[in-house]
C-alpha cells in the first residue's frame, strides 16, 4: 500500500468539531452556532453576490415571478462575477410550479461545433482538449435557457428583467473580494486570447477589491437581447460577430452552430432518502451521482455515528468512489450514449454495489458497475422563491473560471470552455463528436417531502457538486443542522483518479481525501488507519445557496460563508 500522508495547515487547522458540527473557531453548542438563517414571509433569494440578491428581490417586489428574479440575478452575476459565469456559458434549472405542483427541469447546455472532428485533434497531435483558446468552445446555452424559462413561467418582460444588469454594466459596481481574487488569477492565463485584455482588464490588470467595474459592451449586448429576443443572440448580429471572430482566430464555432441551438425540457429524476425525495436532472450532467451516493449511504445509521466521526467520513468517501466510477462509464449526452438512469439510481443496484464497502478498509480500486444486468463536468448557483410558492434552482457556468478566454470584440462576454470535458478517445461515451453535448458538472438540486417542496439548493464547484449535494442533506437530515449550519460545517472532498476531461476513471490508487479544517485529529488518524490518504486542503469545497420552506410560513434562506454571497428576503 502506498504511503499515506497528512498535510497540516497552520492556525485554524487545529479546530475541532463542536456539538453542532461546525468548526470550533465559531461559537458551538448553541442554536446560533453559525451565521443565522434568514427568514422572510413573502419571497427569498440566495445568490453568490449581494447586489444580485437585491436585484432578485426587487424583481419579485415589482410582481415578477421567481423565474423572472432568477433570470435578472443571473444576468447581473454574469457582469459582477465573470470569474464563474456569463452569457457565454450554459445553464441548468429546476422549477417548482405551485399551480400544477410539479417540478420542471431544463437542460440548457450547448453542443460542440459541427465542423470540428476527433480527426482534427489527432491531426494537431493533441491527447486532450486544451482548457483555453478556441478548441474547447461549445455553443453557449444560457440565453436560450432564459427565454425558455421565461416563456413558461415569466411575468415581467425580458427587457424589465435585464434592465438592472444593463444599468450596473453602464454605471459600474464595486468588485467584491473573492471575485477580485479569482479575477486576478485569471488575467495572466487568459490575456493572450484576442478580446480578453481589451474587455476584462483595467490597464492590463484585474480590477481590485472595491474598485468600480463597468462593462459597456455587455450592456449593449444585453440591450440587443432585451429588444430583439432570443434570436438576436443566436441568429442576429451577435451570432455573426462570434462567427467572424472564430474564423479569424483558428476556431470552429460558427453562425450555423449558434442558429441550430436548442435546449430541452427534461423530467427530473429522484431517489428517496429517509423520507425525502431528492431530485436531480438526468445526464448529460452528473446529478444522479448524488442520488447514487445517497442510496449507498441509506442503510447506515449515520446519526448514531455523528458528524465528523471516522465512520461518517469513511462511508461517505467509499460511496462517492463507487458512484464516480459509474459516472465515468455511464454519464454522457443521452442523444449519443443513453445511460440506464433508472437502474443506476435504483435501491436494488445500490444494494449490490454497497457490498463492496468495508467499514474497516478504504477502497483502493473502484470499477464501474453493470446496471444493465439488473432485472430491471467554476460556477454560480442561485435560488429564488416568490410569494406564490414558485421556487427556482438554477446553476450557470463558463466552466473553468472565466472560460476559454475567447472574448469576441464589442460583446462584453467570454465563451465557455466546456468542450474541455470531452474525451479524445473513440468509443468512450463522452468522446468528442460534432454536434454533441459534453459531460456536464453543473447540477441544480431540489428536495420534496410528501409531494410538497422542502428545499431548493445547490453546491457549485466541478466534481465537488454531487459530493456537496449529499453532504448538505446528511447535515440536515442525519445530523440535525439548520440550513445555514449545513453549509458552514466543514466539508469533505474525495479526489480520485481522473481522465483528461476531469471525469473519474476506474480508480486504482485510492485517491486523495481532502478535509476542510474543522475535523478532529482523532478522525484523521482513524481514517489513515483505514487506508485513506488524507490532506487538509484549502479547497475547493464549492459554494452553497439554499432556500427551504418554513413550516410556520414563508421561507428560510442560507448562503455560502466561503464566498461573497447573500441570502435575503422580504
Amino acid at each position: 500500500m502506498r504511503k499515506t500522508f497528512l498535510i497540516i495547515a497552520l492556525g485554524a487547522a487545529a479546530a475541532l468539531v463542536g456539538a453542532t458540527g461546525s468548526a470550533a473557531d465559531r461559537i458551538t453548542g448553541q442554536p446560533f452556532a453559525t451565521r443565522s438563517e434568514v427568514y422572510a414571509p413573502h419571497a427569498m433569494a440566495a445568490t453568490s453576490h449581494p447586489l444580485a440578491t437585491q436585484i432578485a428581490l426587487d424583481v419579485m417586489k415589482a410582481g415578477g415571478s421567481a423565474v423572472d428574479a432568477a433570470i435578472a440575478a443571473n444576468a447581473a452575476l454574469g457582469l459582477m462575477e465573470p470569474t464563474g459565469n456569463g452569457i457565454g456559458g450554459d445553464l441548468f434549472a429546476i422549477v417548482w410550479d405551485p399551480k400544477t405542483s410539479r417540478l420542471h427541469g431544463y437542460n440548457g447546455s450547448g453542443r460542440s461545433p459541427k465542423s470540428l472532428t476527433l480527426a482534427e485533434f489527432e491531426r494537431r497531435g493533441l491527447k486532450e482538449i486544451p482548457p483555453h483558446g478556441p478548441l474547447p468552445v461549445t455553443v453557449p446555452g444560457t440565453i436560450d435557457g432564459w427565454f425558455a424559462l421565461h416563456e413558461r413561467f415569466g411575468r415581467r418582460t425580458m427587457a424589465q428583467n435585464l434592465a438592472p444588469a444593463i444599468r450596473y454594466a453602464r454605471e459600474g459596481h464595486p468588485v467584491h473580494e473573492v471575485i477580485a481574487y479569482y479575477w486576478d488569477r485569471s488575467v495572466p492565463r487568459l490575456s493572450k486570447w484576442p478580446g480578453f485584455g481589451e474587455q476584462f482588464t483595467i490597464d492590463g490588470r484585474a480590477p481590485r477589491t472595491g474598485e468600480t467595474w463597468k462593462n459597456p459592451n455587455l450592456a449593449d449586448t444585453l440591450t440587443t437581447i432585451a429588444e430583439g429576443g432570443r434570436d438576436a443572440f443566436y441568429k442576429g448580429d451577435i451570432a455573426r460577430t462570434i462567427d467572424a471572430y472564430f474564423k479569424a482566430n483558428d476556431g470552429f464555432l460558427s453562425y450555423e452552430d449558434l442558429a441550430a441551438h436548442q435546449g430541452e425540457w427534461v423530467d427530473p429524476v429522484s431517489t428517496n432518502y429517509r423520507g425525502f425525495d431528492v431530485w436531480e436532472l438526468p445526464p448529460s450532467g452528473q446529478g444522479i451521482a448524488a442520488l447514487q451516493i445517497l442510496n449507498l449511504l441509506e442503510p447506515y445509521d449515520l446519526k448514531s455515528y455523528g458528524f465528523g466521526s471516522p465512520q461518517h467520513v469513511h462511508l461517505f468517501t467509499e460511496a462517492k468512489k463507487l458512484a464516480f466510477a459509474d459516472r465515468a462509464r455511464w454519464y454522457a449526452d443521452p442523444a449519443f450514449h443513453p445511460a440506464p438512469v433508472a437502474k443506476l439510481i435504483s435501491k436494488q443496484y445500490a444494494r449490490e454495489r454497497g457490498k463492496l464497502i468495508s467499514m474497516d478498509r478504504a477502497l483502493q480500486e473502484a470499477q464501474p458497475g453493470t446496471p444493465a444486468q439488473l432485472d430491471e463536468g467554476d460556477t454560480i448557483y442561485l435560488t429564488t422563491a416568490d410569494a406564490d410558492g414558485m421556487m427556482v434552482s438554477l446553476i450557470q457556468s463558463n466552466y473553468r473560471g472565466m472560460g476559454s478566454g475567447m472574448a469576441p470584440p464589442g460583446l462584453g462576454f467570454i465563451l465557455q470552455d466546456r468542450g474541455e470535458q470531452f474525451v479524445l478517445k473513440a468509443g468512450h461515451p463522452n468522446s468528442f463528436e460534432p454536434g454533441k453535448r459534453p459531460f456536464h458538472t453543473i447540477i441544480p438540486a431540489f428536495v420534496t417531502k410528501d409531494g410538497r417542496p422542502w428545499l431548493s439548493y445547490g453546491v457549485m464547484g466541478g466534481a465537488m457538486q454531487p459530493q456537496g449535494h449529499v453532504q448538505i442533506l446528511l447535515n440536515l437530515i442525519d445530523f440535525g443542522m439548520n440550513l445555514q449550519e449545513a453549509g458552514d460545517a466543514p466539508r469533505i472532498q474525495h479526489d480520485g483518479s481522473t481522465d483528461p476531461a476531469g471525469q473519474a476513471v476506474a480508480m486504482t490508487d485510492g485517491g486523495e481525501l481532502d478535509l476542510e479544517t474543522g475535523f478532529a485529529y482523532e478522525t484523521v488518524r482513524a481514517l489513515m488507519r483505514k487506508g485513506h490518504s488524507v490532506r487538509y486542503a484549502d479547497g475547493p469545497y464549492g459554494g452553497y445557496q439554499a432556500i427551504m420552506v418554513n413550516p410556520q410560513g414563508g421561507w428560510i434562506g442560507a448562503s455560502e460563508s466561503r464566498k461573497d454571497g447573500q441570502a435575503a428576503g422580504y
